[in-house]
């Protein structure tokens, strides 16, 4: 709670600093406020003094930092005494242990509140990509050559190696392309001229699954639904949330085998 607290503050002070920094500069060095002009300026909102300003200041400080963690409503009387009793060292209710587990069961509640809200609006918006990419899924499993794993998984053989098969926890040497549904590339090792070597628990689901299926010296080509792809997510500009994914895959080596 101390830790929050402080980083709100800090950032109410931070802004405070700029804002008087700008005034600053943009009176002559020469010219002084009036005493008309500083008694409306504190009196604005109905605050009547600098220490007004400065508390208000810090009050819509932390209420803005709060806010970004997803919390909606407090009860903001019970809050000013908590920040009452803290600042001015009289005895608080809660012990710090007690006080933290309030905040992070408040936090977590609020995040998957806010992530849910997210993601269902998210699955609206990017509706059309869904529907691209099981529409591309139904007819692809049915052209000839096309495996379908019980995931979801779909591959095709390019190449039939005959070498070891790796397992999750192997790490292997590849090289690999991959494209969206519209041809657009994202990645490719054969671009950067070389090829990459990983631990296979540590990609994507589909990357997991579907390299365990080659045999060293094969090539595959993976069509990837987005749940064993990147997700709701998506990953970075190049890939957006819900994107079906095409791989092709060429297993150079599992390495230590």
């Amino acid at each position: 709670m101390k830790r929050i607290f402080l980083a709100v503050c800090l950032s109410g002070i931070a802004v405070a600093s700029y804002a008087q920094t700008k005034t600053a500069t943009k009176k002559p060095a020469t010219k002084k406020p009036t005493a008309v002009t500083k008694t409306s300026t504190l009196k604005m909102g109905g605050l009547q003094s600098a220490l007004d300003s400065t508390s208000y200041a810090f009050g819509t400080s932390i209420g803005a930092g709060l806010k970004t963690t997803g919390l909606s409503t407090l009860n903001y009387e019970v809050l000013l005494k908590g920040l009452k009793d803290a600042f001015t060292g009289g005895k608080v209710v809660l012990t710090q242990q007690q006080a933290q587990q309030c905040i992070n069961e408040a936090l977590a509640k609020a995040s998957s509140v806010k992530n849910k809200a997210e993601e269902a609006a998210n699955k609206i918006k990017y509706a059309p990509i869904m529907k691209e990419g099981q529409d591309f899924l139904e007819q692809n499993k049915k052209r000839a050559g096309v495996q379908t794993t019980a995931s979801g998984l779909q591959y095709e053989v390019l190449t039939a190696g005959t070498g070891v098969k790796p397992q999750a926890t192997d790490s292997v040497l590849v090289h690999y392309k991959g494209t969206l549904l519209n041809g657009k590339q994202f990645d490719s090792s054969y671009d950067r001229g070389e090829p990459i070597s990983f631990p296979l628990n540590r990609v994507i689901p589909g990357w997991t699954e579907g390299v365990q299926l080659m045999p060293a010296g094969s090539k595959y080509k993976f069509f990837i639904p987005y749940n064993l792809a990147y997700g709701e997510r998506g990953a970075g500009q190049d890939i957006p949330p819900y994107s079906t994914l095409i791989f092709e895959v060429e297993l150079l080596k599992v390495n230590g085998k």
